[in-house]
């Protein structure tokens, strides 16, 4: 669970198994691989294990028998802390009994106000594996058992008196690593998840499920702007550029950015102590000579800090758990147009760690009083028995990490000179009142003011939110206005318009949000909508620019197509406005390809422009309308003889999909010039691909020909490719051409080259990791200036995403190599971790040389 490790495969466990007791650390003494123990610590104990950024402390909040196993946390709107208490997990080594009802939720309350819990309230009770919860009026929203329930205490006491199902289908899987988890409320006033693909929403009274894009494995937040941050196990920060639900709304078209996009490659941790103990140790690289965890293997719980107790540098930064590593990451996150990245700002040293190996951060949360909470599982081991290797089963009997159990601990990070204070009572406060607190400084009041008010259902705040929206001097406070007032069913076009052309981007683009359902039914606003767009597109920021291509959606076609051909044209060297295009075009693709093809400004080949022609094309095909393909076709016969860069493109796209094996041909009615005579600007191969696509009177598709390449990949194979060839014009192609020829001044080209068409674990290392320096392609040597010096890594893609960019370029241009295995980025990740510098081409040849002279092959 809480991002621990994969699973590996069985011949990775037994030699795991095989080799446990072959390695040792130079560690501290009683530390070495397979000796000593860490003994269970009392709370203040462990507190003097901690090491803290300078000017912070660290405070006891709450500890066993108080709370135990606490896996998630969240403040009411009186400052009461609830936990999720998954007491039942791994009982035993093997996991024995984590079926049984002992889990909890707790309420913990501060009575005196010094800063420590005095009181818990069990809120419920005999629940099996709970793990989510969500604060709702009267009750709470929880995960237990894999099932969402809704539960009520009717008379206020801190205690549930109902308990009813919602969704039986929650969490998805039975495994605690892969199940849904999060409830994570929003600004669009949704309960998203990690882990899943579903979020919530109380809608008059009853809850609504509505499908979603996937999200990361254990918890999620979101930043001052509603951007929604989740992470891997082994990729430690991912955000959403765009809102939810856009980019996956045209069923023709994959985007391949905007939604999990990886804030850093970073995955490099420091842990304080050795750490033996996690679940591939043994596997070189994953541990340093001293036995310290080198990179991320858990990591857990993003948290986009919003709160002003800690000094000013922390807010916006993003905290990440490590619980393998006995740690908390700190990453500086920068807001760069439309990307986000993120840095450590002190690598070497993290911003929380402990040298006792029991301390398990598993679960951030800002407070009301601006503090960092931290939940402590504190045990010995927190990997799941489906995953556990014999490695770490050795490791955790031998070293007695598996009593004690059902401990626990919440601390609290503040400044050195902080002091509690009094928390506010949200609950008594007026509807009045919380208005002005939409306004706040800190994040957490902005956000619980926005929830009260939008569940109180009080419209007589409304013109007090219109205020604030249109008037008000905090920007982040008009932006949670704006919101307060959807929830409340409250927005109105005389308001929204004139905000579309704010001085804020946050108000523009949430305006222009906002206005989406109101234009799809209101003629007269729509055109007025229109009207605004059409004259201020150019000179909006590019934040509005991005809202706008997705917004299109809701206009009439006429000024949707004028608009985002003029945002392709302008920006369309940014994969993610591409995308957003793209989500606004579903079924309108043909029309705007001939529109595109017309447009003097469409003329000249430009690579963002070719890869964005292609893209439409491959829209198309998969649309399988045989009216619109027979007018492509005949637009392309008409040109047969001397085709250019646009017609060349069109046939590469639909090249592309003929090449998959999976798509049953499109009949058309008539015989297409193209595809019926050679040409000698279509090679063979792309002939016979088109040709596969289509039947018509007198051609029939034989199921069981292939061409030279469809005997290389079988069905599935041929799929990945087609997704590959999406993947690589998004990712790749800026540097290495659409045509893999390479371009000049960037990067050598794939065509023919030994390291694609070599060995696939060093490609697949290539692209984890990077290279730099000279390298030789097709006996040409190529080194800065006439390529960039440094090919980046590209860690944070998922391994299915670079498993189809490799199966393409090992496939395309002529290239041959045959299918990658599915499980090589995988392995190959695995195994090289620790690895976070760029590969030379002489030291990557060493490590493979000597990678299959350890295994053999």
């Amino acid at each position: 669970m809480f991002k621990p490790v994969y699973s590996i495969c069985l011949l990775v466990c037994l030699l795991g198994a095989a080799i446990s007791g072959l390695l040792s650390f130079k560690a501290s003494p009683g530390l070495t691989l397979g000796e000593g123990s860490s003994p269970a610590r009392t709370p203040a104990e462990e507190l003097a294990t901690f090491q803290i950024e300078p000017g912070l402390k660290v405070q006891l909040v709450a500890a066993e028998p108080m709370v135990q196993d606490p896996v998630v946390m969240t403040f009411d709107e009186n400052g009461r802390l609830w936990v999720v208490e998954m007491r039942g997990f791994m009982p035993t080594v093997n996991g024995e009994g984590e079926d049984k009802p002992v889990g909890r939720v707790s309420v913990l309350e501060d009575k005196n106000g010094d800063g420590q819990m005095d009181v818990s309230t069990v809120y419920l009770d005999s629940l099996v594996m709970p793990r989510a919860i969500a604060l709702i009026p009267g009750g709470a929203l929880v995960v237990e058992n894999g099932a969402l329930w809704e539960t009520k205490d009717k008379n206020g006491d801190l205690k549930a008196d109902s308990k009813t199902l919602i969704d039986k289908d929650y969490a998805g899987s039975g495994l605690p690593e892969h199940s849904g988890n999060g409830l994570w409320r929003s600004m669009d006033n949704w309960y998203y998840n990690a882990k899943s693909r579903f979020r919530y929403r109380l809608v008059d009274g009853g809850w609504q499920r509505d499908s979603t894009e996937f999200r990361g494995q254990w918890g999620i937040s979101h930043d001052d702007e509603g951007r929604l941050y989740y992470n891997y196990n082994w990729s430690q920060l991912h955000a959403d550029l765009v809102p939810p639900n856009y980019l996956s709304r045209n069923k023709n078209h994959k985007p391949t950015t905007g939604i999990d996009h990886g804030l850093t490659v970073d995955r490099r941790v420091y842990p304080i102590r050795p750490n033996p103990a996690v679940n591939r140790g043994y596997i070189p690289g994953t541990l340093d000579k001293e036995g310290h965890l080198q990179e991320f293997t858990a990591a857990c719980s993003p948290l986009f800090y919003r709160g002003r107790a800690l000094p000013a540098a922390y807010y916006g930064n993003a905290f990440v758990c490590e619980p393998a590593g006995n740690l908390v990451k700190r990453n500086v996150v920068a807001d760069q147009g439309l990307m986000l990245t993120a840095a450590d700002p002190h690598p070497g040293k993290e911003f929380f760690a402990s040298t006792d190996e029991r301390f398990r951060p598993v679960h951030l949360a800002t407070g009301p009083d601006g503090a960092l909470y931290v939940a402590d599982m504190y045990r010995g081991l927190i990997q799941h028995a489906a995953y556990v290797t014999p490695y770490l089963k050795d490791q955790t009997i031998k070293r007695d990490l598996v009593m004690p159990i059902n401990r626990g601990r919440i601390w609290r990070i503040v400044p050195e000179n902080w002091k509690p204070t009094k928390v506010r009572k949200l609950s008594n406060a007026s509807s009045a009142d919380l208005v002005g607190y939409l306004s706040n400084a800190d994040g957490w009041y902005r956000d619980m003011a926005q929830k009260l008010l939008v569940e109180r259902n009080d419209k007589s705040v409304a013109k007090a939110l219109t205020n604030l929206a249109v008037k008000g001097d905090n920007p982040l406070g008009r932006f949670q206005a704006l919101w307060t007032l959807d929830g409340l069913k409250l927005s109105n076009p005389d308001m929204l318009l004139p905000l579309v052309s704010d001085a804020n981007p946050l108000v523009r683009t949430t305006a222009l949000r906002l206005l989406e359902p109101i234009v799809r039914t209101d003629k007269a606003s729509r055109a007025k909508l229109e009207q605004s767009l059409l004259n201020d597109w150019e000179k909006a920021p590019i934040e509005q620019v991005l809202q706008i291509a997705l917004t299109a959606q809701a206009l009439d076609q006429t000024a949707s197509h004028q608009l985002l051909a003029g945002i392709a044209e302008r920006h369309g060297d940014s994969p993610l406005i591409r995308d957003a295009v793209m989500s606004s075009l579903q079924d309108q693709e043909f029309a705007f390809l001939q529109n595109l093809l017309k447009s003097p400004r469409w003329q000249a080949q430009v690579p963002a422009k070719e890869i964005f022609l292609e893209m439409l094309t491959t829209s198309i095909v998969r649309k399988r309308d045989p009216a619109e393909l027979t007018a492509l076709l005949t637009l392309l016969d008409n040109k047969k003889e001397a085709l250019g860069w646009q017609e060349k493109t069109i046939l590469t796209g639909m090249a592309i999909q003929g090449q998959t094996g999976k798509l049953k041909p499109i009949k058309l009615s008539a015989a297409p010039g193209i595809l019926t005579q050679a040409n000698p600007n279509i090679i063979p191969a792309r002939q016979q691909a088109l040709a596969s696509l289509f039947e018509w009177p007198g051609h029939t598709v034989d199921q069981q020909a292939s061409t030279q390449q469809k005997v290389l990949l079988n069905e599935e194979e041929q799929k990945l490719f087609a997704i590959g060839r999406q993947q690589y014009l998004s990712t790749c192609s800026g540097c290495h051409g659409t045509d893999g020829a390479g371009l000049n001044r960037f990067a050598p080209p794939l065509i023919g080259s030994d390291w694609v068409l070599g060995d696939e674990k060093r490609l697949a290392l290539i692209v984890l990791h990077g290279m730099e320096g000279p390298v030789d392609v097709a006996g040409k040597t190529y080194n800065a200036p006439d390529i960039l010096p440094v090919m980046p890594a590209h860690s944070t893609m998922d391994d299915g995403a670079i498993t189809a960019i490799l199966m393409y370029i090992r496939n395309e241009w002529g290239n041959n190599a045959g299918p990658i295995g599915r499980r090589t980025v995988g392995m190959t990740r695995v195994t090289s971790q620790g690895r976070v510098v760029p590969w030379t081409a002489k030291e990557l040849n060493k490590y493979i040389l000597e990678a299959k002279a350890t295994t053999g092959k």
